[in-house]
């Protein structure tokens, strides 16, 4: 009966903290100028205007191109990162990791303004580098959590066969070490590329008119006018997420069982 009454709990606070999300659902098939829930009548007209409207596809693809820029870069610091955290035996290696660590900390209000204080000497506001390097510094983190945890439980001694057989380093990390925490890996490119793609904070310190993307025109959509698009995008954006980790999840599932 415990069980049954936890499982409960857990399942009305799941519901309590997501249903609120799945309101914007309706809210975007309304016909109305304004937000409206529930919808009187029912309209595609706000999907149709994001498809339509330059303004945000262009901030659409600027969005994807930084996040997609932003996972590679990730994938490639963040498990170099993870490599030195869980196998490095240095002095101060608890510093380095809480380095490493310290973009999840800070507020994204101060390093969007210490990002917009330095970047605006560089000329690397309104560019996609700049966006690219930011974004890169705030998704790390997430990669080096999944990259780490795959590799503390990790069986080294996989590795230690294949190099005594004559394999170097490079070529047992290619062959052995990356396909086993490929799973990881995928994990960690999901949340690089979502954590760069709904940044809005330092996104807003750096984004200008040459260069805006989607959650910073999603914010102007409600902050400067009431532009039911928002919502309709909102509801794309959530289907987007909730796939990414889906597929995610399921890629980690089917990979335990062939193992």
């Amino acid at each position: 009966m415990t069980r049954v009454g936890l499982w409960a709990l857990v399942a009305l606070t799941a519901l309590y903290l997501v249903l609120p999300v799945f309101v914007v659902i309706p809210t975007s098939f309304s016909d109305s100028a304004f937000l409206e829930f529930p919808p009187k009548d029912w309209s595609l007209r706000w999907y149709e205007n994001f498809f339509t409207d330059l303004t945000w596809l262009d901030s659409a693809l600027a969005s994807v191109r930084i996040a997609v820029l932003v996972t590679l870069a990730s994938l490639v610091l963040g498990t170099a990162a993870a490599l030195g955290v869980v196998r490095g035996r240095y002095p101060l290696r608890a510093l380095v990791s809480g380095l490493v660590m310290a973009p999840v900390l800070v507020p994204y209000v101060i390093i969007g303004l210490a990002v917009y204080a330095t970047f605006l000497d560089l000329g690397l506001t309104e560019t996609t580098l700049g966006f690219v390097l930011v974004h890169t510094a705030l998704a790390v983190p997430y990669v080096v959590i999944t990259v780490s945890s795959a590799l503390m439980s990790f069986d080294r001694r996989l590795e230690q066969a294949a190099m005594s057989l004559g394999s170097g380093p490079v070529t047992t990390f290619a062959r052995v070490t990356l396909p086993l925490i490929a799973p990881s890996l995928a994990s960690g490119a999901v949340f690089a590329f979502v954590t760069s793609f709904d940044e809005v904070v330092t996104s807003v310190f750096l984004s200008g008119p040459d260069l805006t993307t989607l959650p910073v025109q999603m914010w102007s959509g409600v902050r400067v006018q009431i532009d039911p698009t928002v919502a309709a995008v909102s509801s794309m954006l959530l289907l987007l997420t909730l796939s990414l980790f889906a597929a995610a999840g399921l890629a980690r599932l089917i990979r335990r069982r062939k193992s």
